[in-house]
């Protein structure tokens, strides 16, 4: 068996293009949807994450801004900065990038954003309203992992979901939207870490497998149930000298031996990334609608 590639880019694209109609329409009442993103200090990745956003962003017509701070700020500075962006009439939503610069906390600083502007959907307000069956505001990766599913006609009502990761960005929330009630969820979930026994064992017995461990090609092709879905989450930075750039992208998923087993699986990269800008987009122009409710 040879898997299905299940193309996240071309997925993301019919996203975007739903946005199309949605965002004339704003513009039509006078509003145009627009979100910033906070870069503190010179990440060299997070610089070209934030861009690719903003590029997405600017794509669609939506108003768009990066606010650089250096990496000396200070967490009062941060603190304020944010009240100062709840307090922008004109801004639908804002990120904050991450990973910050050591000493400065993110969870405080997420702690104080509004929740009508949490386009990543991490504020403790919106993710508990996820975890009650409600919101609107979701995380922008586990969304467009549902999205992936949906959209590939995967089916996941009564299927065996395996999430190897426990974090509060991926594993966590994906856990608690697949074994929700309606459409992407009413699975069975299992979510797995780096304590957990025989892993094997729970990997072996997926009809879903979701990988965001952050381990460079951990499962391999023996992990895995015939004809599984294979969501790789993973984006891992491997040497390779042979290539011009000195290294490559893998995912957590040993995609050689995985892909001769699965049924369906998402390649690295071209997967899951551009499923998370587009629900940044989508989230972005939902904070507008709801604003004018």
């Amino acid at each position: 068996m040879t898997a299905r590639i299940i193309d996240g880019k071309s997925i993301a694209a019919q996203i975007r293009a739903d946005l199309i109609p949605r965002v004339a329409a704003l513009k039509a009442r006078g509003v145009t949807p627009s979100l910033a993103a906070v870069l503190v200090g010179d990440d060299p990745a997070s610089a070209v994450y934030v861009g690719a956003k903003k590029k997405a962003a600017d794509e669609l017509g939506m108003g768009s801004e990066i606010i650089r701070r250096p990496a000396t700020t200070t967490q009062a500075e941060l603190s304020a900065l944010v009240k100062e962006l709840n307090s922008r009439k004109e801004l639908h939503g804002y990120i904050i990038q991450s990973p910050l610069p050591r000493g400065l906390e993110e969870s405080s600083l997420v702690d104080l954003i509004d929740p009508a502007k949490d386009i990543d959907g991490f504020q403790p307000y919106n993710f508990g309203t996820m975890t009650l069956g409600g919101g609107t505001l979701l995380p922008c990766t586990p969304a467009g992992i549902l999205e992936l599913l949906v959209r590939s006609n995967i089916t996941t009502a009564g299927a065996e979901v395996v999430v190897l990761g426990r974090g509060n960005i991926v594993g966590r929330p994906m856990s608690i939207l697949l074994s929700r009630k309606g459409k992407g969820g009413d699975a069975t979930v299992t979510l797995c870490h780096s304590r957990t026994k025989e892993l094997y064992k729970h990997t072996r017995r997926a009809d879903i497998l979701i990988l965001a461990m952050g381990q460079p090609e951990m499962v391999k092709g023996d992990m895995v149930k015939e004809g599984a879905t294979i969501i790789d989450v993973g984006i891992n930075r491997v040497d390779a000298p042979e290539t011009p750039k000195g290294y490559r992208l893998v995912g957590d998923a040993h995609f050689a031996t995985v892909s001769e087993v699965a049924g369906a699986i998402t390649p690295v990269p071209g997967g899951v990334g551009p499923m998370t800008v587009a629900m940044l987009m989508q989230n972005t122009v939902l904070a507008a609608e709801l604003k004018l409710k």
